[in-house]
């Protein structure tokens, strides 16, 4: 048990730099300089069989028993085969790559088979190797790694068949469309364009997406099919048209195959026949492409309707969202008006003034609610700020009342008083605060804002009957909110008697060490410039002070960490006042801090120790001198009986 005394602040006599520097180089330099050597084994040469074997027995105790004690660890397993490797013993290394994959959480880890399969080509042992790859697919087919290395080895030893079978064993998994293409690949670097070509049929019926018909249609222009290409689109246009999310880059790369192909007006039929199903939202790419391409080849006529079209097509978009947004029907209606087509000007007038604002259904929406049963305070609030906008004040002030004695909730009554408030009806908002503390009597933030209101208007007398009919409720939900409010609310009003009344009612019904620190901080604080009063100030301030150390010493003895930190607050109060405190006073009794352990004793196991802090008083050490001179002065008199 280790005691820790409370460090003291020590100031900084001398001030001034020591003659002699020393840099953070020259410190690092004398470590490294008196750093001793490391100490390394000794080398050891065998020089003849017996030590050999020797060496051989004695590692492979040490690797056995490593294996006995932690065999799920891999590395062990590596190393121990490495070595039996190195040592040119292929017959126990194999042995040692079975018996790890014989446990199930290395069987599973496929670093294990890439390991033990390296060590048979390496060697040279292929047919061992195969036969590794063929247990290792079987076992974890969903590791593309080992079905690629298996492959890769069998076109390295030229068996071009054997590769593709394995690809065609992979593909019954039905990979991702990396593995696909990787096929692919294999086939077109023997130059085997029809299997490549049923790869592909394959692959699009695997993963029908759009990258992968893209890649099916390039692959044919790659080999001037043209025709095939074109069928290839079509089929995927058939089958994925209907995709919001990717259409728009099928229709894209469609288009834009046919302008490689110079086949224009296909195109434009690709370009119209995409905006037609695509939705307007998602075609802003599409959109710009068909814009660029009906510049590049249109006539003057052609790209002003394609700058109009896109303008009009935002603008149906806007509408489409919101639409009495009559910002936009106005700049819709001037672009048609530019163009001059009357009948389109028409039209467009006719929708927008079909959209008319919904006034009466505003009023009525409230009565599809069931409000005995739940209600929303937003809608009430909306509705009420809808009859105001009106310049329906009445309504207004009828429908919140209505919502008060339906469906009372915080928000709306917030709200409604917020509103009286910038009218300036103050009788309103005191009457609204009523009916929301007769609702509602243990909300102290409502009891806090009627009492700042009425303080607001210099109704002090008022504010402070407000406060007192709030703290005199017998229950509340925040009531350290509300008596902080009241006591800072006589503390700003000067009235220093009222506050400490207030302090010690408060300390009636709570013994918390917050309320002490905090009233005593104030009794420190209500000074003024005299040094008399500073005293008498500092005083009332230790008065506290003494009155909290003798309830946690007397009534609360179990509060030592509390009473520790009471005796750190006061001793920064002694320090701020300078000359006028005396620190001395407390520090005499500080305690020590003591580091103890305690025994946890655990549901489900062994019991285990903690060490936490333990504070031991002045008076208790006393406590426990005297104790000891009583010991000794019992042990003393039974040795002098003893003599006798």
């Amino acid at each position: 048990m280790a005691s820790v005394s409370l460090a003291r602040a020590m100031r900084v006599k001398n001030k001034t730099p020591a003659p002699i520097q020393i840099t953070a180089e020259q410190i690092l330099r004398e470590a490294r300089e008196r750093q001793e050597a490391e100490i390394r084994l000794p080398k050891q040469k065998i020089t003849d069989p017996t030590e050999v074997a020797d060496y051989r027995l004695r590692k492979r105790k040490e690797f056995e028993g490593l294996i006995s004690r932690v065999g799920w660890n891999k590395s062990v397993w590596v190393k121990y085969a490495e070595w039996e490797e190195s040592q040119k013993d292929l017959k126990r290394a194999r042995s040692i790559w079975e018996r790890a994959l014989g446990v199930d959480a290395l069987n599973r880890d496929h670093t294990i088979w890439l390991k033990y399969v390296d060590m048979e080509m390496k060697n040279k042992f292929v047919n061992h190797a195969r036969n590794l790859w063929d247990r290792a697919v079987i076992r974890l087919p969903r590791v593309d790694q080992l079905w690629y290395k298996y492959i890769h080895m069998e076109e390295m030893l030229g068996n071009v068949a054997g590769a593709r079978q394995i690809f065609e064993r992979w593909m019954g998994w039905m990979p991702d469309q990396q593995g696909w293409l990787s096929y692919i690949k294999f086939e077109l670097r023997y130059n085997e364009i029809e299997r490549a070509r049923e790869v592909f049929e394959r692959f699009v019926e695997c993963h029908p997406k759009v990258s992968a018909w893209i890649r099916f249609s390039k692959f044919e222009m790659k080999n001037e099919e043209i025709g095939k290409a074109r069928n290839c689109y079509e089929r995927a246009v058939d089958k994925l048209a209907d995709d919001d999310e990717e259409a728009e880059q099928l229709f894209l790369a469609f288009a834009e195959f046919e302008d490689k192909c110079k086949e224009t007006d296909r195109a434009r039929c690709i370009y119209k026949f995409a905006l037609d199903r695509i939705p307007k939202g998602r075609a802003e790419d599409l959109y710009s492409k068909f814009v660029a391409f009906g510049k590049q080849y249109g006539d003057r006529e052609g790209i002003e309707d394609a700058t109009v079209g896109k303008r009009r097509f935002q603008y149906e978009d806007q509408v489409k969202v919101n639409p009495r947004n009559y910002d936009t029907w106005f700049d819709y209606i001037r672009l048609e008006e530019s163009v001059g087509n009357k009948e389109r000007i028409r039209e467009v007038y006719e929708r927008a003034i079909a959209n008319v604002p919904p006034a009466e259904e505003k009023r009525e929406c409230l009565k599809l609610i069931p409000h005995h049963k739940f209600s929303f305070a937003k809608i009430w609030l909306l509705a009420a700020l809808f009859e105001i906008r009106q310049l329906r004040l009445k309504e207004a002030r009828l429908l919140l009342g209505e919502a008060i004695g339906t469906a009372p909730k915080d928000k709306i009554f917030k709200k409604y008083i917020e509103r009286e408030l910038q009218f300036g009806n103050i009788d309103r908002c005191r009457k609204l605060y009523e009916k929301y503390l007769e609702w509602s009597p243990e909300n102290c933030h409502a009891w806090s804002k009627f009492a700042g209101l009425e303080r607001s208007l210099y109704e002090t007398e008022r504010a402070r009957a407000v406060f007192e009919l709030g703290i005199d409720q017998p229950a509340l939900d925040i009531p350290e909110l509300l008596w902080k409010a009241y006591i800072e609310f006589e503390i700003s009003e000067g009235e220093f008697e009222r506050t400490r009344a207030l302090y010690e009612r408060l300390l009636n019904r709570t013994k918390h060490l917050k309320v002490w620190i905090s009233y005593a901080k104030f009794e420190a604080s209500a000074m003024e410039s005299d040094v008399e009063q500073k005293k008498k100030c500092l005083q009332n301030a230790r008065d506290v002070f003494e009155r909290t150390v003798s309830y946690l010493r007397t009534s609360a003895p179990e509060l030592k960490k509390e009473r520790g930190m009471l005796l750190e607050e006061w001793l920064n109060m002694e320090s701020s006042f300078g000359e006028l405190g005396d620190v001395n006073l407390v520090y005499a009794k500080l305690p020590k801090k003591l580091t103890k352990r305690r025994q946890i004793n655990m549901e489900d196991g062994p019991a285990v120790y903690e060490e936490y802090i333990d504070y031991l008083f002045p008076e208790e050490m006393q406590a426990n001198n005297r104790n000891i001179l009583a010991s000794a002065y019992k042990w003393k008199k039974q040795r002098v009986a003893s003599e006798d």
